[in-house]
Parts: structure tokens; sequence; C-alpha cells
């Protein structure tokens, strides 16, 4: 896995991302104690609702983002996010109104939501070969484990001796960190693609509609609403679960989250051999319905154990829950990669992010309000129906059989047409089908 880190770029991206996340898994911490610190024990409730402001603001900014991504000096625009994230996150130590929490949270969201995809959408050109992606993604999902994992042992450290107001410094540090590893590198500027019609609407929805004719990627994005589930639970009521529910310290809700991170990290280092064993479709529907399926389990095991025994449950729970979200979530890149061109991935990749993240939009309130509102067992319950509902979309929208070159004509197209003549000699495809302009729609299953 750590070969692509010979690449001085790839390095840069990974400990750029790699630092940024750890300081923003030290402000989930604190916006958990914050919260909590603002609300008591509607807490959950005020972090369901600060969450979906966080992926209101991706669904509309990521699209249009990703329309003009390839016109924008990539390297200069990702620095310039940093350093608003950078900016914002100094400024939530002294909120004390839960307005102002949404506020802030919108800010620094709409900055991640023009970050992220953007600098997804630079590995697979900067890291070309298939095999070397792969092992980026299970790279750029342990840079995410790590930060499950070590954010919240290295917060539970420090608020032993400091407040949590001190944890948000050290989110605005990473990101300056990221900010300045970024500059160290040369970024690849994907092809500008001047000729393709249409104005800002038609440019701020064609990755979206190249996602939603592209029957892998409806699967995916079925599977991601059972991660969403998940990763809801987890996040919105954690706090609550452990601190007012279990009434455990600050520190063993850290300890909690790092479990969920643990079993994450886990699994990010088993993906790159079982991907070149078993298929991506089987490996991310199993996950989703071993999500629905542990948080059934969860849902049970609170009603029947005792709350003085529960903790050990629920660190079990978390941990398994993290190896089902990342071997959900980690391989929808490779899907990415084989359902565009070159000069599409910016924009597929940041419709990926706008319509994942609707899927949490839809997670994150109503984790949090049926927690607040019934209890954890409901919650617990409403996120297993979830994450049961995705995979067995998954099941029904994703197709068995799944090949890169799919039988196709152009009767449209002259038979001298450079596309035809090219890459249909014969009449036969020869090429890997992807929608595009050429390709305005999924040939019918045979």
């Amino acid at each position: 896995m750590i070969e692509v880190l010979r690449n001085r770029t790839c390095r840069h991206l990974f400990l750029a991302q790699a630092l940024a996340l750890i300081g923003t898994g030290l402000a989930t911490v604190a916006l958990s104690l914050l919260a909590f610190d603002i609300a008591g024990s509607d807490a959950g409730a005020v972090l369901g609702t600060a969450l979906a402001i966080k992926m209101a603001a991706y669904i509309g900014v990521a699209p249009i983002v990703g329309a003009f991504a390839d016109r924008l000096p990539r390297r200069a625009f990702l620095i310039s996010m940093d350093i608003v994230r950078g900016a914002v996150v100094l400024v939530l130590p002294f909120v004390d109104q839960v307005w102002q929490i949404y506020l802030l949270i919108f800010l620094l969201q709409s900055a991640s939501a023009a970050f992220t995809p953007t600098f997804q959408a630079t590995i697979p050109d900067v890291l070309p070969d298939e095999r070397d992606y792969t092992r980026a993604l299970s790279l750029s999902r342990l840079a995410y484990d790590m930060e499950s994992l070590t954010s919240p042992i290295l917060a539970a450290a420090l608020l032993a001796v400091i407040s949590f107001h001190w944890l948000f410094a050290a989110t605005s540090i990473g990101f300056i960190a990221s900010a300045l590893l970024v500059a160290s590198t040369v970024l690849p500027q994907p092809k500008a693609s001047s000729q393709r019609r249409g104005g800002i609407y038609t440019r701020t929805t064609r990755g979206v509609r190249i996602y939603l004719k592209t029957p892998r990627l409806r699967g995916l994005l079925a599977v991601t609403l059972a991660a969403a589930a998940a990763s809801a639970m987890v996040i919105v009521n954690t706090v609550v679960l452990v601190r007012d529910l279990l009434g455990l310290s600050q520190s063993e809700m850290a300890l909690t989250l790092a479990a969920y991170g643990g079993g994450s990290m886990l699994a990010a280092f088993a993906l790159p051999r079982l991907l070149e064993r078993i298929d991506d479709r089987t490996i991310m529907l199993l996950a989703a319905a071993a999500s629905g399926l542990g948080l059934g389990a969860l849902a049970l095991l609170t009603t029947i154990v005792p709350t003085t025994s529960l903790w050990g449950f629920v660190l079990g729970g978390w941990f398994v829950l993290g190896i089902a979200y990342s071997m959900t979530v980690t391989p929808g890149g490779r899907l990415l990669r084989r359902s565009a061109n070159a000069e599409d991935r910016p924009a597929l990749f940041a419709a990926q992010f706008a319509l994942s993240h609707a899927c949490w939009l839809i997670a994150y309130p109503l984790s949090g309000y049926l927690g607040a509102g019934f209890g954890q067992v409901a919650a617990f319950a409403g996120m297993a129906l979830i994450a049961v509902t995705g995979a067995l979309l998954g099941i029904l929208l994703w197709p068995r059989h799944d090949p890169d070159v799919v039988p196709h004509q152009h009767p449209d197209l002259p038979a001298d047409h450079p596309h035809v003549a090219g890459s249909h000699g014969g009449g036969e495809a020869a090429h890997s089908f992807m929608i595009d302009d050429l390709h305005s729609r999924w040939p019918d299953r045979g």
C-alpha cells in the first residue's frame, strides 16, 4: 500500500489530508462537547441539525465547483480553501448560542465542499495506474481512519489538561499545515473542456446526470445510504449515549469514537488484497448489510443489557460498524474512475460528493431527533431500517454482471466518424463504456 508514497506529489497530498483530518477529528469531539455544554441532553438534536446544515452546504456547493473544476488552478484553489477553513474554525470556541454554531458550520463546510471533490479528482491524475490508484484509495481511507482512531485518543489526552475549546485551535493548525503541504506540490491540471456546450445549469448538472445514468453508480448511492445510517448514529449520538445514558466521562466518549475508527482502519489495511480476489459489488453489498444487522443488534442489546454493562457492547458494535463503513465507502473511488473520462472526473467526483451527502442529510437529523425524542433504542432501530433499505436497493440497482466493455451501437453516427471507425472496428464496441457526449444512455441489458 505504501509504495505509492514514493511519488512525491502523492506523499505530500496524503500527509496534507492526514493532518487536516486529524485537526477535523479534534474539532468533531470539541463540537460534540460544545453542543452538550450549550444544549445538554438535546445535544444530539443540535448536532443532527448542525450536520444537516453541513450536508446542505455540500449538496449545494460541490456540483457548482465540480462544473468548473477543470478551469480552476487546482493548487491555489485547494490552498485558499484550507486557509478559509482554518480561519472559520478559530471562531468556534467563542460561540455561546446554537444559531452561531449553525452559521459557522455552514461557512466551514462550504469551504470543505469546494475542497474535497477537487482534491479527490486530483488523485487519479497523479496516479493513472489502476493498482496504484487502488492503493491510494486505501491510503486515503486509512487517513480517515487514523483521524477516527487517533483524534479521539489525542482528544482524550488533551482534555485531561485543557478545556475542549482549545481543540479548535489544533484544528486550525491542521488546516494550515495542509495548505503548506499542498503548496509544496505541482498538481496536474485537467484538460479544460472548452468545446462543451451549455450554460451553468448544463455544466453544473453534468456530473449528476452521468452518475444517475450509470447502473453501478446508482448501486453505489444505495450502499452509501446504508453507510450514512451507520456513521450518523456514531457521530450524532455517541456523545448522548456515552455521556447521558451511560453517565461516562469525556475521555470515555473519545475512546468510544476510537473503537469505530479502529474497525475502519483494520478494514482499510485489508481491502487492497480483498479487492484483488473479490469484486467491489460483493464487498460493498455485504458491508452495507452488515451495517443494518449491526445497528439492529445494538437496538436489541440496548433494551436487554443493564446500563452498567452496556459500554462494552457499544465498543464492540462501534468496532464492527467501523469495519462495515470502510468496506462500504472505500471502493467507491474505483467505481467513479471506471465510469468517466478524465475530463469528466471532477464533475463526477463532485456529484458523488453531493449525492452521498444527500444521504447524510437524511441520516444525520433523523438520527439526532429520534434519539432526542424517542430514545437511543429508536435511533438504533431507525438507522438499522435505513441501512437495510440501502443494502436491498443496492442489490436491485447494481447489476451482478458489470463489465467495462458493454455492447452498443451508434446508428446516429456516420460510419466514417472517428469514434465509430476507431473504437467500433468491425461493428463491435472495443472500448470501456461511459456516459459522455457520444453515449447519452446506458445500453439495455441483453
